[in-house]
């Protein structure tokens, strides 16, 4: 459910236009009330954001270097760039940041196709499949599209086809997705039709390693659940002697079929996914282990309990060995196997339990998608990442389980390993040592020791390391300032910047600082906070409030980082005289595990305790209107909204809440049971954790915008609140987006959507 608009990394299931069933935008300098004209006059006449133009191209956020990868030596930063004949692959040189093409518009125009139809990447935060991979040896590339493989030889500056039609029989120019380059560069791998296959990047066939693939038995592809709640990127890895894959097979056929339902046509089309509600059955899921060479799968023995999720695989550097990252249903307790890959035999190694839960750390993805794990080369050790400190800490571990070092500790976290270094003996890091609102990027000794800060700058470092250790990409923003890209030293001394990303505009329209702090949680617990004043701010008026929620797992809003089009709505508000708040309550990330407990088995009480906390504090400055407090949210924030419009109706006056949850019952299994438990052991926890009970305590106004083909909360959330709402003869407003998904994100929705919402907080705070 991990909206982040705020950096996020973002995947929208639909995009289609359809039918919106509201007035269009009336314009508010005509219609706004007095206070709202006084407002745009102070600003002294500057250029005025507006929805439509957050919305629309060039984005204001400006334009980043995109898919970017170091070449396999770490001596070039490849990236792709539009110009006017076309794209162009360029290389930025790690020493210097020099700058070149190094394939042209020309070449690339016919490898390089529109991105592969990720079929397996549905819902929220998943990156977008690579267009392009570096062969291991450094001498060629292979693109990749939806059906085609082009392996481009660098030094003759030629294609190949591997794979695609014209090169195979009509029949078998089905879709690919999940393409990889083995480690010795001799084979490139893909799934096709529910299995995994295989084709020489020096031509041939192409051939099936896995068969029995159905849409309910799937080889080495994901569902919709793993990806989304394990944050599973792919599922399967290569040996590192290339001569075998390990595969995560998913059995989907006790999974409910949820349909979702296209209403536009004359004659409505239905499209099923495979969705386990809370309490209902979980894909089956087992690890096995083909040769390249072909034979028959062998399957590794997890153990008896088939609810078990397997979370995270990865080799270990003898190729004989598989490691398995084994979660309970209810996920309190992680078990680490390893597999023999000839007998399917497994020995456990260490186990990680909790009173509440166990987060999983990294995200699944990369040529290991191991995340919380890394073997070292010597074949003896492993470093290992776990929050039994309540921060999340690296250990060093020898094979057999035992831990030879703790590397970080402090009442802060890791938050990403960009590198471990074995030459070096140095791990590379960013963590929330120096804050939790801001990310700092870090080294530190294999075996421990106080972290050298490698990064300075106030705000977000988001990194990216050479294969070699020897420079790294800092991708770097403020709150104040879009995302730009240094290259730099393993030191962090700077070698270029690669993109500064200016947006000459936004000076045009004097964006109001974001200030930072903290407020007094409902247990005393400081809170970090935010705050965006209008313009012309003057501490004698009484001004309205808009507060900004997410408040649920793995998300803050509270960051020293660009917040993108959220951001910019907010400053929009802030023009239009509202003062803007933001509170990262107990239950979100950054703070450490102790942080995030108190929501366990009841969602929405802690965290609704705080925002109101938060409300009280504002209320106490002297130029908060505490009458007129609005709050507004997407996903869990939409779901905050709803909590907080028909539980603290005293509090908050205005609501807008962007497709949120309504009923836990109705969302899937692996996210809603790791914080409440089944319905099943928990029945209490879902009523009262759950808005659609508490429908008659709407007091004041509420908008909710949902889309019909929403596969991550679905629609039947509002349906039911509204029935809800019926009984109790309460009204609140809906906006219903046609075909669409979680985010309604396509152009004329997102317009229609917050034309609407800036509208409903002017009308009805504004007075």
């Amino acid at each position: 459910m991990r909206t982040r608009e705020r950096g996020a990394r973002r995947s929208w299931r639909r995009f289609s236009v359809g039918l919106c069933g509201l007035a269009a935008f009336v314009l508010l300098a005509l219609a706004g009330p007095r206070w709202l004209r006084t407002a745009a006059a102070q600003t002294g006449g500057q250029k005025q954001l507006t929805v439509e133009r957050i919305y629309s191209a060039p984005s204001l956020s400006g334009r980043p270097l995109r898919d970017t990868m170091w070449s396999p030596d770490g001596k070039l930063l490849t990236y792709l760039d539009d110009n006017a004949s076309g794209p162009e692959i360029w290389a930025a040189d790690a020493a210097t940041g020099q700058k070149r093409v190094l394939v042209d518009a020309r070449h690339l125009r016919d490898v390089l196709l529109p991105p592969a139809s990720r079929g397996q990447t549905t819902g929220l935060g998943r990156v977008a499949p690579p267009r392009y991979l570096w062969a291991p040896g450094g001498q060629a590339l292979l693109f990749i599209s939806a059906k085609e493989l082009f392996w481009y030889d660098l030094k003759t500056e030629s294609a190949k086809k591997l794979l695609g039609e014209g090169k195979e029989s009509a029949g078998e120019a089905a879709d690919i997705d999940d393409a990889k380059i083995s480690p010795d560069g001799r084979w490139v791998s893909f799934l096709r039709e529910h299995d995994v296959w295989v084709v020489s990047s020096t031509g041939g066939e192409a051939r099936q390693l896995t068969r029995g693939g159905t849409e309910e038995i799937r080889n080495g592809e994901l569902d919709w659940v793993y990806p989304e709640e394990l944050d599973l990127g792919t599922a399967y890895w290569w040996a590192p002697d290339s001569s075998k894959i390990a595969l995560l097979q998913l059995d989907e056929r006790a999974v409910q079929k949820y349909p979702l339902v296209d209403e536009l046509p004359y004659a409505p089309t239905v499209t099923e996914e495979r969705f386990p509600e809370a309490g209902s059955p979980n894909p089956v899921a087992r690890v096995g282990v083909v040769d390249v060479a072909g034979g028959e799968v062998r399957w590794m023995d997890t153990g008896s309990d088939q609810t078990a999720l397997l979370a995270r695989v990865a080799w270990l550097a003898d190729s004989r060995r598989v490691a398995i990252e084994r979660l309970n249903r209810v996920q309190n307790r992680l078990d680490l196997l390893f597999a023999d890959a000839g007998s399917g035999k497994c020995e456990g190694v260490l186990t990680e339990q909790d009173k509440y839960w166990v987060n999983l750390s990294g995200n699944g993805f990369g040529p290991d998608a191991s995340g919380n794990l890394y073997f070292l080369a010597d074949g003896k050790r492993f470093v290992w990442s776990s929050e039994r400190s309540g921060f999340r800490h690296l250990y060093l571990y020898d094979l057999g389980g035992k831990q030879l070092a703790q590397i970080t500790r402090g009442n802060w976290e890791v938050a990403d390993v960009a590198k471990i270094d074995e030459q070096g003996q140095t791990i590379y890091f960013t963590s929330t040592q120096k804050s939790p609102i801001e990310r700092q990027f870090y080294r530190v000794a294999l075996s421990g020791g106080e972290p050298v800060e490698l990064t300075h700058e106030q705000g977000t470092h988001g990194v990216s390391m050479a294969p070699d250790a020897k420079h790294f990409l800092d991708t770097y923003s403020t709150a104040m300032t879009p995302p730009q890209q240094q290259l730099h030293n393993a030191d962090g001394s700077a070698v270029a910047t690669l993109e500064d990303n200016k947006v000459a505009e936004l000076e045009s329209y004097h964006l109001q600082p974001e200030e930072f702090f903290t407020v007094p949680g409902a247990d005393g617990t400081p809170l970090d906070a935010a705050m965006i004043k209008p313009n012309g701010f003057d501490a004698s008026r009484k001004y309205p409030v808009i507060v900004m929620v997410y408040g649920g797992p793995h998300v803050q809003e509270v960051r020293d980082g660009w917040g993108y089009s959220t951001f910019l709505w907010n400053e929009m508000m802030a023009e239009k005289g509202f003062v803007i708040f933001m509170l990262d309550n107990r239950g979100s990330s950054g703070r450490g595990h102790n942080f995030e407990t108190p929501i366990y088995h009841h969602f929405g009480s802690a965290e609704l305790a705080d925002q109101v906390a938060g409300v009280k504090w504002l209320s106490k400055q002297p130029y908060i209107d505490s009458a007129r407090v609005g709050i507004w949210g997407w996903s869990f924030g939409g779901y905050m909204t709803c909590e907080a419009m028909l539980r603290a109706g005293d509090v908050f006056k205005v609501g807008f809440a962007g497709a949120p949850v309504t009923d836990w019952r109705r969302y899937d299994t692996i996210y809603t049971e790791r914080y409440m438990g089944t319905p099943q052991e928990n029945s209490d926890g879902y009523r009262d954790s759950s808005p659609v009970n508490f429908a008659a305590g709407l007091k004041g106004k509420l908008l909710i915008a949902h889309a019909t083909g929403d596969d991550n909360v679905h629609f039947s959330n509002s349906v039911a609140l509204e029935e809800k709402l019926v009984d109790a003869q309460k009204y609140a407003e809906f906006l219903i987006y046609a075909d669409r998904g979680h985010g309604i994100s396509d152009r004329p929705a997102r317009l229609h959507v917050f034309n609407r919402v800036t509208q409903f907080f002017v009308e009805n705070l504004g007075k």
